[in-house]
């Protein structure tokens, strides 16, 4: 078992691929919203502030990068049009179906 080479590829990986994932707080933001769409509930911004996972300062700020950036969409919801929902982009969910896919074959090899 070698548990810093493990280590060192996938965040080798992370660097390479992942680059919009600057801070734990980022990738944070996009698992929450991800898991909300695959739980078939939109995630609004009121309910990603209510998960608390920083200040709301940092979570606008953030979150105002990832949309730039194309990484999350953000639509008006059809029923409320003052709320707003947040999803993944499907490039995203490509990316990091394959970031699951490496950290899967990393592990297999390296963490028995």
């Amino acid at each position: 078992m070698k548990l810093f080479t493990g280590l060192k590829q996938i965040r080798e990986f992370e660097r390479r691929q992942l680059p919009f994932l600057k801070s734990v707080i980022d990738f944070d933001i996009v698992i929450e919203i991800g898991y909300a769409e695959e739980q078939e509930q939109a995630l609004t911004l009121k309910q990603l502030f209510l998960l608390e996972l920083s200040s709301r300062t940092t979570v606008r700020r953030k979150l105002a990068r990832l949309i730039e950036q194309g990484i999350v969409i953000r639509r008006k919801h059809a029923n409320d049009h003052r709320a707003s929902l947040l999803t993944i982009s499907a490039s995203t969910v490509r990316l990091l179906g394959k970031y699951c896919g490496t950290v899967t074959t990393i592990s297999a090899c390296h963490f028995k």
